[in-house]
């Protein structure tokens, strides 16, 4: 491994769990009024509606294969799944949804880039988290027939092994990668950098998806009647 290789999955990660967990939490301190979306659909429906669905949809499905399948220790489901057949579930069902997500940012760019009205509220902020989750969707799909190469699920558990080591603070997590293809380094580095952006941008929202939990299970709001009101 090279100093690079060090620099960037052995140091890099920490700083984009940090930026992005602290900058949340200052940004929602200090600027609540932009934890938001900025929907342009009244500008334009359009695309909207097949390209958020899509995106959104392939994206969160995305997002909970990736955690639970890289933070899920290998002893937990061995005796279950094999690593191969894992592999092959993740192969599929991660090939469709990325492929939906794709499908749908792209239109969702279309729209941005080729309607005058929205093009001109758009931030460069817009642009640039638009440009990385376009290719980092990309890059992923790439990983899928590459990872055919790999039938065994050796590579998946090195990456899996990198996340874990990394989240727990164990030693030797960059060794884990010794194996992994440039592909797949550049879609962890992409992966690492949203993450490291999130706060600074319109994606800081995704917050207010963890936040539904709480609003389900909120207790019942307690409204007098109006007569006990004008009563007093």
């Amino acid at each position: 491994m090279t100093y690079l290789d060090t620099l960037l999955f052995g140091y890099y990660p920490y700083v984009a769990l940090s930026v992005f967990l602290l900058g949340s939490l200052v940004r929602f301190d200090r600027e609540q009024y932009t934890w938001k979306t900025d929907s342009s659909q009244l500008l334009r429906v359009g695309q909207l509606r097949w390209g958020s669905n899509l995106f959104h949809v392939g994206v969160l499905f995305l997002f909970a294969g990736h955690f639970f399948g890289l933070l899920t220790p290998h002893s937990v489901y061995e005796h279950f799944v094999a690593a191969a057949d894992k592999q092959q579930m993740a192969m599929i069902t991660g090939g469709m949804a990325g492929l939906a997500a794709f499908i749908g940012m792209s239109l969702l760019l279309h729209r941005r880039f080729t309607e005058p009205r929205i093009w001109a509220v758009t931030r460069r902020s817009d642009v640039l988290v638009g440009a990385l989750l376009w290719l980092q969707l990309l890059i992923g799909l790439v990983t899928v027939p590459i990872s055919a190469q790999h039938a065994d699920g050796s590579l998946m558990m090195a990456l899996g092994e990198w996340a874990q080591r990394i989240v727990t603070f164990r030693a030797g997590a960059v060794e884990m990668l010794v194996g992994a293809g440039f592909v797949f380094k550049l879609h962890l580095f992409l992966g690492m950098t949203i993450f490291l952006v999130l706060p600074f941008t319109r994606l800081a929202h995704v917050w207010s998806g963890f936040a539904l939990v709480g609003y389900v299970s909120r207790s019942y709001q307690v409204v007098r009647s109006r007569r006990i009101s004008a009563g007093r």
